[in-house]
């Protein structure tokens, strides 16, 4: 098996994810300060996820005799909007599943099934969180912001 390049792409996805979870803690402290305390909530289940993958890429590179780098792929940058938000994140995920989606080929040129299993994965997550981010996107166009946003304000009965 060859390792060089599996290394090298599960640092660079390993760069992504912690962009990515950085990324999510923003929003979700952005979003708290909005009064959008429901969505907030959201934004750090994905920031536990994207952890969670950061994770995964971290011990995968120490499998193979790597030394992971805990350095983020780009700066986190905070959103004036939620439309900016939404679709900022939605081309970060496309980026994150091409990206995976090439790292798990190479991987099985390169005879690494391990790191194909876990790109592949991790695509399949990433897929669905584009999924939901294109439907904010939707739904937010659809029904119009102050409607949207009522939606992810807690009622006086569920803050008591």
């Amino acid at each position: 098996m060859k390792r060089e390049r599996s290394i090298k792409n599960l640092q660079t996805a390993l760069s992504m994810e912690l962009t990515a979870t950085h990324q999510y803690q923003l929003h979700a402290g952005v979003l708290d300060d909005w009064g959008l305390s429901l969505l907030a909530t959201q934004m750090r289940e994905e920031m536990r996820e994207e952890l969670g993958h950061s994770e995964e890429f971290m011990n995968r590179i120490m499998l193979l005799k790597g030394d992971p780098q805990m350095t983020l792929e780009k700066p986190p940058v905070r959103a004036s909007t939620l439309k900016e938000m939404f679709e900022t994140d939605l081309a970060d995920e496309q980026e994150a599943i091409e990206f995976y989606t090439r790292s798990s080929l190479q991987a099985v040129e390169d005879g690494d099934l391990g790191s194909r299993a876990i790109f592949e994965r991790i695509a399949l997550d990433e897929e669905e969180h584009m999924s939901w981010l294109e439907l904010q996107l939707d739904l937010l166009e659809r029904m119009g912001e102050p409607a949207f946003i009522s939606k992810y304000i807690p009622s006086r009965d569920s803050a008591t």
